[in-house]
Formats: C-alpha cells, sequence, structure tokens
C-alpha cells in the first residue's frame, strides 16, 4: 500500500448518531470508484440498496460471504469487513466501526483492514472516539476528526415492559430472550419487528420496515442494532446488561452499552436509554457512572487491538499456524484468540488423510480458505470441522469441486418452508452456509447456478420466517388499535357494526355481536386490549337501544327454550342465548335471570326485555303444557275440594306425572262427583300411573323436564328421542329423567306408561276371570317388549304366571285380583276391591 502513502487519510471518530456512516457514503460516492468494509452484513446490503438508488445497479457491487453482486463495470463496493477484496485498487475506501479492532472475536480482521486498506486518494477510518490513541499510535499520519452527537441522549431510568413508549427498541443478547420479549410485547402492545444478526437482509429489512412504517411500535433486537442500523428509534431499553461473549457470561462493557443506547435520537431528535424494569438488582443496573458517562460519551481509551497475520505464508501446514499464532511486533497490538477457523484448521491437521493431501502451497491454501467457511449455524469448532473436513474432501481430489449431487441434496433437503420461527431460522443459517459455498469461485463446476439456487431459495426462506414472525409476535389489529387510543382518546373512537354484527374500531376489527354477547377476537384478551373492548362497549350504547328495541318488537317464533344437555335451561332470541330460567315460586312459575351481557343495557332495556321473556313465556307455557297449567289452576281455584287438591298438587309438583300406589288414599277419599270433575280435566287413572296423555308429546316432555331442572337449579339432563316408546333402560341421572319424563323401567327396558296402559287393557280383554291365558303376543312384538320385560310388566299390573304353559308352549298368567284397572265393557262384581279402584279410571284414551 506504500504507493498510496500520500493519499489523505482521515479518522472520522465519535459517538452513534453522527452521521460517521452517511459521511463516507457521500465521501465515496464523489469519487470515481470505492470500497467501504462494514461490520455487518445487513448494514452491508442497506447501504449497496442507497447507491444503487443514486448511481445505478451496473455501477454497484455488494460482496459479502455468501452473498456477491459484482457486475463488470462496479465501481463502488460495499462490502463486509472480511469480504473486503485485497487486490482492489479504489479511490476511496473507509472502514467503518473500525473500534471492533478490539473484539477478541473479529478484531484482527478489522485491525488487518485498518492497517493495509488504502484508498488511492482517500481514506477514512470511522469508529467511536475510544479508538483515538490506537489510531494516534498505527496511522500517525491520519487527521482525526470529531463528529459530536447531533441529538441529546438521556437517561429515564427503569420501565416495565407495559410501560415502555412508543418508538422503543428492548435489546437483548440471545435469541431465546428476544422471543421472550417479543412474545410479551405481542400480548401487552400488539407485537414488536425483531432484528437479530442472524436474519438474513431480506428478512431483516421486512420487520425493520414494519417499525419504520408504524405497524408496530416495538422492536425487539440483539446488539446487533448498535452497528449503524438506521432506525427511527426514540428509546432503547436494555433487556440485560449482561452477555455471553463466546468464552463468558459477563456484564456489558461501557463502549458497548454506548453504542446500544446511542441508537436512540435521530439526527436532531433527542433519544433516552434505560433498562427494562430491572432495579431489583445491583448488578443489573446503570451505575451512576456509566450514566455520566453514555450521557456525556465520555469512554476509556482502547488501549490494545488485537491482530492475526493477514498474509500467512502456505508452504505446510506448520508454517501456515505458525503465522497465524504468531506474535505482533507493535506494543499496542495483541495477539486475538483462538478464532473458529484456526481452531477448525488445527482439529483437521491432526486428521492423517488431511495431512496426506495439503502437501503444497496451493493445497495448503485450499484447507485455510475452506476453513474460513462461517459457523452460521453456531455449532462450535468440533461440529463445525465435521463440515468442513467434508468439503476439503471433496475440494481436495478429483476435480476439486463439490459434487453437484452432493451440492444439489444439502441445498435440496433445506428447501422446505414449513416450521416455526426457531426451525425456519435453523434452516436459514444453513442455507447461508451453502451461499456462503456458492460464492467461492472455484469450489464448484457452475458456481453461478448454485448461487442462483441458493439465493432463491434463502429468499423464500426469509420471506417464509418473516411471515411466521409476524404471525408469532405482531398482533396488527391490537397495535393500530392502541395507537389510536393514545392519539384520540377512547371516547374519540370510531364505533361501528356491519350487518354481520362485526365491530369495528377504526376500521380495525376487534369483536362481533351476535344478540347481546360481544366476542372478542381470538388473541385480543390482555390487559391494554380490555381497555379497548371496554372503550368498544362504552361506544356502543346506540346498537344496544337497537337491539333492545327490536327485540321487544319480534315475534314469539323468534325466542325459543334451549335445552342443551349439561347446560343451564336458557331462553334464545334468533338463536342467541339472552336469559336462563331458575327455579320460581313453583313449577308453572320459573324465574327469568337476563345474561350478564346484557348487563351493558341500561336498567329500562333489561326491564322491558324480561317482561318481553315473560310474555313469550306465558303464552309458550299454556300452548304446550295447557293441561298442566289447567290442572295447576284448578287446584288453586277457591271451590277445588280438599280432596281432589290432595290428588293434583304432588301431580303438579310432580310434573303431571304421578305414580298410582302413591296416590291410593286421595284416590279412594273421592267421591262421585269430585270423580267427575277430575275425569274433565283429561286425566288418565292407569293401573300403575296418573296422567294426562298430551303431556306425554316429545315438546311437552323437553319442556316439563326443563322446569324440572330449573326448579332444582341443576343442568338440563338428556331427554328421551322424540316419539320413543320403548327405550334401553340408562344409568345415573337420565334414569331418573325419563322417569319424570314418563317411561317405566322392566327389566333393562324402559316403556312409556301410556303404553304400559295399553298392555293392562288388553291383558284385561284377553283373561277370563282368574282363570289361566296367555295375552296376545301380537301387542308386546308391536312394542318391542322382550320377554323378560313382558313378564315384569305383567307382574306390576297384578298377574302371576300360571303353570303349565299353554298348547303352543306360550306363558299363562292369572289375574291375583288386585291393583289392576277394569277390562274394557266389564262389569266390576260388588265387592271386588279391584273393581271399587276401576271406578276411577275415568279418563281412559
Amino acid at each position: 500500500m506504500s504507493n498510496f502513502a500520500r493519499a489523505p487519510l482521515a479518522a472520522v471518530l465519535g459517538p452513534t448518531n453522527t452521521g460517521k456512516t452517511h459521511l463516507a457514503v457521500e465521501r465515496m460516492m464523489g469519487h470515481a470508484s470505492g470500497m467501504i468494509g462494514f461490520p455487518l452484513r445487513l448494514l452491508a446490503r442497506e447501504v449497496y440498496d442507497r447507491v444503487v438508488a443514486a448511481k445505478g445497479s451496473e455501477s454497484v457491487a455488494l460482496i459479502t460471504g455468501e452473498e456477491k453482486i459484482l457486475p463488470d463495470k462496479a465501481r463502488w463496493l460495499l462490502c463486509t469487513a472480511e469480504s473486503m477484496p485485497r487486490d482492489r485498487d479504489t479511490a476511496f475506501v473507509a472502514i467503518d466501526e473500525a473500534q471492533l479492532a478490539a473484539d477478541p472475536e473479529r478484531g484482527h480482521v478489522f485491525t488487518d483492514r485498518l492497517l493495509q486498506m488504502r484508498g488511492r486518494e482517500e481514506t477514512m477510518i470511522l469508529g467511536s472516539d475510544s479508538l483515538r490513541p490506537m489510531l494516534s499510535a498505527l496511522t500517525p499520519d491520519a487527521d482525526i476528526i470529531s463528529r459530536p452527537r447531533f441529538s441529546t441522549l438521556s437517561y429515564s431510568g427503569p420501565k416495565k415492559l407495559s410501560r415502555l413508549p412508543p418508538r422503543s427498541a428492548i435489546v437483548a443478547f440471545s435469541a431465546e430472550e428476544v422471543y421472550a420479549v417479543a412474545e410479551m410485547l405481542r400480548r401487552l402492545r400488539g407485537g414488536a419487528a425483531v432484528v437479530m444478526g442472524a436474519l438474513s437482509p431480506r428478512t431483516r429489512n421486512a420487520q425493520v420496515a414494519m417499525f419504520q412504517a408504524g405497524e408496530v411500535d416495538y422492536l425487539v433486537a440483539t446488539d446487533a442494532i448498535g452497528m449503524g442500523l438506521n432506525m427511527d428509534v426514540h428509546h432503547v431499553a436494555f433487556a440485560s446488561l449482561r452477555k455471553f461473549d463466546g468464552r463468558r457470561r459477563r456484564r456489558l462493557h461501557i463502549h458497548e452499552m454506548a453504542q446500544i443506547a446511542g441508537r436512540a435520537g435521530r439526527h436532531q431528535r433527542d433519544g433516552t436509554f434505560g433498562t427494562l424494569g430491572l432495579e431489583g438488582e445491583d448488578h443489573a443496573r446503570f451505575t451512576d457512572e456509566e450514566v455520566e458517562r453514555i450521557e456525556a460519551h465520555e469512554f476509556p481509551w482502547l488501549r490494545q487491538l488485537y491482530w492475526r497475520e493477514g498474509d500467512p505464508r502456505f508452504d505446510t501446514l506448520e508454517t501456515l499456524i505458525a503465522d497465524l499464532e504468531a506474535k505482533p511486533q507493535e506494543d499496542v497490538l495483541r495477539a486475538a484468540p483462538e478464532a473458529v477457523d484456526l481452531a477448525v484448521l488445527k482439529t483437521l491437521a491432526d486428521e492423517g488423510w488431511v495431512r496426506e493431501r495439503a502437501t503444497g502451497p496451493a493445497m495448503v491454501e485450499r484447507l485455510w480458505a475452506t476453513c474460513g467457511l462461517p459457523d452460521f449455524r453456531k455449532t462450535g469448532a468440533d461440529g463445525h470441522a465435521r463440515l468442513v473436513g467434508r468439503l476439503f474432501r471433496h475440494l481436495s481430489e478429483g476435480d476439486g469441486h463439490i459434487p453437484a449431487p452432493v451440492f444439489a441434496q444439502e441445498v435440496g433437503a433445506l428447501e422446505n418452508l414449513a416450521g416455526d420461527v426457531e426451525t425456519l431460522a435453523g434452516r436459514l443459517a444453513a442455507i447461508r452456509i451453502w451461499a456462503y459455498v456458492a460464492h467461492r469461485a472455484d469450489w464448484l463446476a457452475d458456481p453461478a447456478k448454485g448461487a442462483a439456487r441458493t439465493q432463491a431459495i434463502e429468499q423464500r426462506l426469509s420471506d417464509a420466517l418473516h411471515d411466521s414472525l409476524t404471525q408469532r409476535f405482531v398482533d396488527r389489529r391490537t397495535t393500530v388499535l392502541m395507537r389510536d387510543i393514545g392519539a384520540k382518546g377512547e371516547e374519540a373512537l370510531p364505533v361501528q357494526v356491519d350487518a354481520d354484527g362485526v365491530v369495528t374500531v377504526d376500521d380495525e376489527p376487534i369483536g362481533t355481536i351476535s344478540g347481546f354477547r360481544f366476542t372478542v377476537d381470538a388473541g385480543t384478551n390482555h390487559a391494554d386490549t380490555k381497555r379497548l373492548l371496554a372503550a368498544a362497549e362504552r361506544r356502543l350504547g346506540g346498537e344496544w337501544a337497537e337491539r333492545t328495541a327490536a327485540l321487544v318488537a319480534d315475534g314469539d317464533e323468534a325466542f325459543a327454550l334451549v335445552t342443551e344437555a349439561g347446560a343451564p335451561v336458557s331462553i334464545s332470541w334468533r338463536g342467541d342465548a339472552i336469559a336462563q330460567l331458575v327455579a320460581g315460586k313453583t313449577l308453572l312459575e320459573p324465574a327469568i335471570v337476563l345474561d350478564k351481557n346484557l348487563a351493558a343495557l341500561t336498567e329500562d332495556q333489561r326491564t322491558r326485555i324480561a317482561a318481553r321473556l315473560q310474555g313469550w313465556l306465558a303464552r309458550t307455557l299454556r300452548r304446550i303444557l295447557g293441561p298442566l297449567r289447567k290442572i295447576d289452576t284448578t287446584l288453586g281455584a277457591a271451590g277445588t275440594a280438599p280432596a281432589i287438591r290432595a290428588l293434583l298438587a304432588p301431580l303438579v309438583e310432580a310434573g303431571g306425572i304421578l305414580p298410582r300406589k302413591t296416590a291410593l288414599g286421595p284416590l279412594g277419599a273421592l267421591d262421585k262427583e269430585q270423580r267427575h270433575r277430575i275425569g274433565r280435566l283429561g286425566l288418565t287413572i292407569g293401573a300403575l300411573d296418573i296422567f294426562h296423555p298430551k303431556l306425554l308429546k316429545p315438546e311437552a316432555i323437553r319442556w316439563r323436564l326443563a322446569l324440572a331442572a330449573a326448579s332444582a337449579d341443576t343442568p338440563m339432563p338428556e331427554t328421551p328421542p322424540p316419539g320413543a316408546t320403548l327405550l334401553p333402560e340408562p344409568k345415573g341421572q337420565t334414569l331418573a329423567a325419563w322417569r319424570a319424563a314418563g317411561f317405566r323401567g322392566f327389566a333393562g327396558q324402559m316403556l312409556r306408561i301410556d303404553m304400559a296402559e295399553r298392555v293392562a287393557r288388553a291383558a284385561h280383554d284377553a283373561r277370563d276371570g282368574k282363570k289361566p291365558f296367555a295375552p296376545d303376543p301380537a301387542l308386546a312384538t308391536s312394542l318391542g317388549l322382550s320377554d323378560a320385560a313382558l313378564a315384569r310388566l305383567m307382574q306390576a299390573l297384578g298377574f302371576q304366571p300360571a303353570m303349565p304353559a299353554d298348547a303352543d308352549g306360550a306363558p299363562q298368567w292369572v289375574w291375583r285380583g288386585r291393583r289392576a284397572p277394569k277390562a274394557r265393557n266389564r262389569k266390576p262384581a260388588p265387592g271386588n276391591a279391584f273393581a271399587k279402584l276401576a271406578e276411577l279410571d275415568l279418563g281412559r284414551s
């Protein structure tokens, strides 16, 4: 570089947000050619796009490990520091963030570029002011220019995540911590953009674009944002003040804190920094000295930079390793710690087959180039050495290329866009390795084809990762609404309800109204979103008034009794539950309790709805349970005799069905006139049960069971299938419910009680006194009764088996003279106890 010794060398030093990078780019474009080395591929890509916009794509190159855009006529080159071509003659050269020469992992690269790279007409070194003594010692001819920060940076203390101001960046130091903070922000504030050094430029740009466009108000990032990425950040919050630097977990150095905090503020807009509610632990707080130094941009001078031989000899493996481990001669330089590439080289050098192949300078140089493959997957030296060894085996045999099938198989395995954020990020890291391979000019037979393939896959993975990050960490609706609340206030938010019941606030859907139920969309039930919902509910007064008026004016057909098994008995309006039935004064007078979703209505609105439901309920009960209401009316009439009340009271309480054996006393106490009055009620006083036939219809059964459940404050039981006359006998609560519905159990089967009376009448019609007889089997067959169930029924009716069976082998029965009703058209004999009871069989159907 001695040919350029007289070219101006300037060092532009100062804190973050001084416009150093912008100055260098402008200076470069003022020359006929130029090159800038950046610390991050992301930053190189960002500046490349800016220069392309000014100079055209044919004149601008981008050179990074995984991406190379190098037009034949390229005059301006934007590179990562590691990828700067050392043999390129350009009028201008700049090294950005040169203070990274003090970084243990990458410092030797920046030191080498600082010492070796020079522009033909001008060279600029950009970095922190802490680099000043090092530059004075190593480049005494440099003109050191201090650039003041354009805006003020001040400490604002710790803040809880829920209290962070908009346009905040939260900085964490691991992917796990970044994801955890982003997830919390999605719940609290609608989401955040995510920026990490491991992201591809395409994913990073898409995430930053969301933040810059205001789609999200928060950014969660690693310390990569401290390296010159231009974003409109007002506040920087440190999620931690400790990081793992590859060797140990340590507290951030003061210059690292300042580099990150300095991203707050833009040009002349002031910024603030603080911690993420970390005031509870001393090691998690900024010290007073740290705050003072960051605010004043006063940091300790760098006393040493890391160095490693940039032009090692390739005579033998031993010579190469010795040169890479050589000590620097200058006092201000320090030998770099063993980097991954050197660790991999030393691991492979112990392999016999590697030593057999790396015998000449060309092959030693090829091995060293292979060891330079970046460990994007962060597998460590041992794991990475296995991949490098596989590649070197291919590169050191045959035509010296990685076989096309091997490359295609490795790359094809990564062409999968399914999976979560972590899976996609892992594939993206892997494809970056193969993109690096494809951009080595002599590693593939057709490197251009390989580069195009890896670039296409990286772009698709990048888009998929962006979508996955956005889906996982961003709730766009809540973000927009929270911003509008801050700008307009809750009371000013425009709330609308469309014809389908979709509720929108400022054109953002937040839920749906069905009836009087406001259902929140999934993913919005976190703390700050509750404020939105409360604001929306307060603005829905007009909608509630309209719906109340519509309900009151609606016809009875719009209402229904909801009797879902296992759920409370409720009333719906046009399919939406609005009230529940609970215990009232009597079985036929249940109370109506409005659904809690109607709490937002005014007291007058709720009163009008309750009155409307009471009217519907009364009319429906008269229509469906008219016989039972008539019985209840008779029970309550002033002229009803006590004997009649004694029979009707338990009948009404039981829902219109009463086992006869429980009413023998009241039945025997009735006189003739009273029996006639009961007959006019339409009751059937059967051999086994007292009931009204109309109360056995399916809808009447459903309502009777619903009223019983409401009266007992229990869930609705399972109802018998509509129209069924014979059912398998269930267990538990269903058995009791079906008995109340009007079914009797016989040997595992349940027969509806009116069908049991049919069997009773048929049996008495078939018998001749107390002579043995065989009932007509046709009736039992038509009903589906099993032999065992029929036998149990006959015994319950007052018959007993007679021996032997008839000539056809059918069982015969003998009347025992009790409990059964009079056979049709048969006069009872005087003095017969059954005959006296049969006189009460007044309402047989």
